[in-house]
């Protein structure tokens, strides 16, 4: 860390409270030289620009990762039910809950975590507050692999659709860029292009990536792990007593849908895990759109206005509202009329989309809010009960859907399961 001047005793304060190891090891001047010396002796002296804004960029031959077909729909086979193809996705290995990791680990921070793991952002008090931070962290390795450019715009998009669902203003983003060997042309040329998705992204949103690490040749003998560009994302509340959680609060709340649902189901979970395939490109991101869907959804959280919020990401619809009942302990009962087939709008991982819930009197003026910016919203359900409730499927137990959730992870750690090569 760098000390502003007169507070490097408060700071070795903190450290010896704490019981922390640390040392003084420099302080900055104004020649701009970065010097390293060891007793008295200097081992280094470098220009800072050459170091940093004038540093010689890596730039190896590449060649564009091929572009797949758009999956309509149609072509995709609906499930024998819709009930066990839920349930199926809500305990696959990577939907099923994290809560076997984050239990075993402090992730209360001095009393101050206001939103625990388990929803869109973690959200910790800054001191007595009212003040607090929102972190994230976000990367879908599938999309990146199938169009590696839309791959890193959708992970920095998640990032910021996770922030704005808690009310959070999205601040700054930190990358950890992993990759395989990018002497070969085809793995450079995924970084490229996730690197400029990456970087249209965080211009269109305002969400500038501040730090970051790059960790390539990441490859065994059966070949290089998937082009993973993660995304840590921190946002500013407020008042962290007006955020949203994830959680259906009461019975009798409307559940409405924000964002169009064209039913994308190519690199889906869906089609994944269901339809064992692993084909087609990834959703488009578009970033205009996200932008003032997110802005619209930070001003309903911050006014008061809903009572829950959770943004749709992998497995669409469905896991979405299955990880809200199962938060809030409570069910609902979904009804839809859609043109495009029930699994594709149930199971479709379209972008710029979010699940909010609020007062029946509140449903009204959400809409107007909504259709004055251009931004679809509509009226899927209402909370309530100890199911959820498809209209025209079987209802599913609460119960049965917290078993599967919860299962697979305690399940692979006790050898039972053999974890899927896709995963």
């Amino acid at each position: 860390m760098v000390l502003a001047p007169g507070k490097q005793q408060q700071a070795e304060a903190i450290f010896r409270k704490w019981g922390l190891d640390f040392a003084i090891i420099g302080h900055t001047t104004d020649d701009l030289r970065f010097v390293v010396k060891h007793h008295g002796v200097v081992k280094a002296d470098l220009p800072i620009k050459e170091l940093g804004d004038e540093a010689p960029r890596y730039d190896r031959p590449h060649v564009p990762a091929p572009k797949l077909p758009v999956i309509k729909p149609q072509d995709v086979p609906a499930p024998n039910s819709h009930a066990d193809a839920l349930l199926r996705l809500i305990g696959s290995a990577n939907l099923s809950s994290k809560r076997w990791v984050f239990e075993q680990y402090d992730h209360l921070i001095l009393g101050n975590t206001v939103q625990t793991p388990g929803g869109d952002a973690a959200v910790i008090r800054l001191g007595d507050g009212p003040k607090g931070l929102a972190l994230t962290t976000d990367v879908n390795e599938n999309y990146c692999a199938a169009d590696p450019f839309e791959g890193g715009k959708q992970a920095v998009a998640e990032a910021w659709r996770n922030l704005c669902a808690v009310g959070a203003l999205p601040l700054a983003c930190t990358d950890n860029l992993n990759f395989g060997n990018p002497e070969r042309p085809e793995t450079m040329g995924q970084f490229v292009a996730a690197v400029e998705g990456l970087a249209e992204a965080c211009t269109a949103l305002d969400f500038p990536i501040v730090s970051g690490n790059v960790s390539l040749y990441n490859e065994s003998p059966d070949g290089a792990i998937l082009p993973t560009p993660a995304i840590g994302g921190v946002g500013l509340i407020d008042d962290v007593s007006k955020t949203a959680s994830i959680s259906f609060k009461r019975a009798g709340e409307m559940i409405l849908l924000i964002g169009e649902t064209k039913g994308w189901l190519g690199q889906s979970a869906y089609l994944r895990d269901i339809c064992e395939r692993e084909e087609g490109a990834p959703p488009p991101v578009d970033l205009g759109l996200e932008k003032k869907t997110g802005d619209f959804i930070r001003g309903l959280v911050r006014a008061g206005t809903v009572t829950a919020a959770h943004d749709l990401s992998e497995g669409g619809l469905g896991v979405a509202l299955a990880e809200m009942a199962l938060s809030g302990g409570l069910g609902a009962f979904i009804e839809v009329a859609t043109e495009i087939p029930l699994h594709a709008f149930l199971f479709g991982e379209d972008q710029a989309r979010y699940l909010l819930t609020c007062k029946p009197d509140a449903a009204a003026a959400i809409k107007d809010g909504a259709g004055a910016q251009g931004i679809a919203c509509r009226a899927i359900g209402t909370t309530g009960g100890d199911t959820l409730t498809i209209a025209g499927g079987a209802a599913i137990l609460l119960s049965d859907l917290r078993q599967r959730h919860d299962s697979w992870l305690p399940d692979y750690m006790r050898g039972e399961l053999i974890l899927e090569e896709h995963v």
